[in-house]
């Protein structure tokens, strides 16, 4: 059983930046506005590229926007770069 997933900022982030619509998201990083709902529900991962462009979008790291949750991995085995080992 994969009990990989991906939560996401992407609501939170979307009105901290001047209540940005779905659509206003999707058209900036240049996917569909359906797109951008399921990452948001979690639906949908998004690919690494597009990963990006949502992070650019609100000035924002990957790590910021993105979680990855597994019940087997442990919370410190990715540490931002700025944070050192």
């Amino acid at each position: 059983m994969n009990n990989d997933h991906i939560s996401n900022q992407i609501r939170r982030l979307r009105f901290d930046h001047g209540e940005m619509t779905q659509q206003q998201l999707a058209d900036t990083v240049g996917v569909t506005r359906q797109t951008i709902i399921a990452i948001e529900a979690g639906k949908y991962a998004p690919s690494l590229p597009l990963a990006f462009r949502i992070a650019r979008a609100f000035n924002a790291s990957v790590e910021s926007v993105f979680q990855y949750q597994n019940g087997e991995m442990p919370s410190d085995a990715v540490k931002p770069a700025s944070q050192g080992p």
